[in-house]
């Protein structure tokens, strides 16, 4: 073990701009798949939280209101309420059915606008009855939305997935393209130890050659270049860790969390994972691309 350490130490010394170079790589892709990893937790996080509150509101038809499948001058019958609501209830997509009179509607109107002109600019007569719709599963909505738009005295259907899909689907992209380019960085780092590991076996190619001409075993060759390999990447490792504690604690901890706190948010526990994830994907490209370059380089 003594020899392989000192072996080590020489490998690293010698090739000390190559074993820099590897690092720097290293932390930087390691850092990107770390974040990669915390957006892709929290777009998950943030939307569970925000799809299970989604509600969807069916609004139905007055003798003023317009559009949908109100018939021009004519309110929702109460014939037309009923089968609005059986025809929700029986959908296998639905959770719970709840109906607000005008009645409703109005004092809810005048508890939000209480404080505001508007409180008096409206009167029972203006308001909508409607249903508000809770689902299963709030991700598969478009199915009752659709079904809700084509029942007769339906004026309007109303959610917050037109709203919340574009975001997702941006974070997702973003998401994507932070794994991308890490993945390319990684691929970098890959080739780097590969050079580095066969530089390294050029140059100890009359010692490598004696050990096997009195007999040393594969493992005993190859443990300096895997300790040289896995000395860079736990560098690498080490300062991505770093780095991604660093930004959870300043972005989302001390700024994104206290700013929006109605969001839910990951928490230590998903850093934790991502700094795990990390170092598992930092060791294995250490070792990998030694193993593959030592087994071709190597053979004396």
């Amino acid at each position: 073990m003594r020899h392989s350490l000192r072996e080590t130490w020489s490998g690293l010394r010698r090739n000390l701009a190559m074993t820099i170079a590897v690092i720097v790589t290293m932390a930087v892709s390691l850092t990107l798949l770390g974040a990669g990893f915390l957006t892709a937790m929290e777009v998950n996080v943030a939307k569970a939280d925000l799809y299970q509150k989604i509600e969807i509101s069916v609004y139905l038809c007055t003798e003023s209101t317009q559009g949908g499948q109100c018939e021009e001058g004519k309110g929702t019958t109460d014939a037309q309420r009923e089968q609005i609501q059986a025809t929700l209830e029986a959908n296998p997509e639905v959770s719970t059915v709840t109906y607000q009179s005008k009645e409703q509607a109005f004092e809810e109107f005048q508890r939000v606008f209480a404080n505001s002109s508007a409180a008096a600019s409206r009167t029972v007569d203006d308001m909508q009855d409607s249903f508000t719709v809770s689902l299963v599963n709030p991700e598969n909505y478009a199915g009752v939305v659709s079904e809700a738009k084509g029942l007769t005295g339906v004026q309007n259907v109303q959610d917050l997935h037109s709203v919340l899909d574009p975001m997702f689907n941006w974070l997702s992209t973003l998401q994507w393209v932070t794994l991308v380019m890490s993945g390319l960085l990684l691929f970098a780092g890959a080739l780097q130890i590969a050079n580095t590991i066969r530089m390294a076996a050029f140059s100890r190619r009359r010692e490598i050659g004696i050990m096997r001409l009195v007999g040393a075993s594969n493992i005993y060759i190859l443990l300096p270049f895997l300790l040289e390999s896995l000395v860079a990447g736990l560098i690498g490792i080490i300062i991505a860790a770093v780095a991604l504690t660093a930004g959870f604690w300043f972005i989302i901890v001390q700024n994104a969390q206290p700013s929006l706190s109605a969001l839910a948010w990951i928490g230590w526990s998903h850093l934790g994972a991502a700094i795990v994830g990390t170092a598992l994907v930092g060791v294995a490209l250490a070792v990998i691309p030694t193993l593959v370059a030592t087994r071709k380089y190597l053979k004396i």
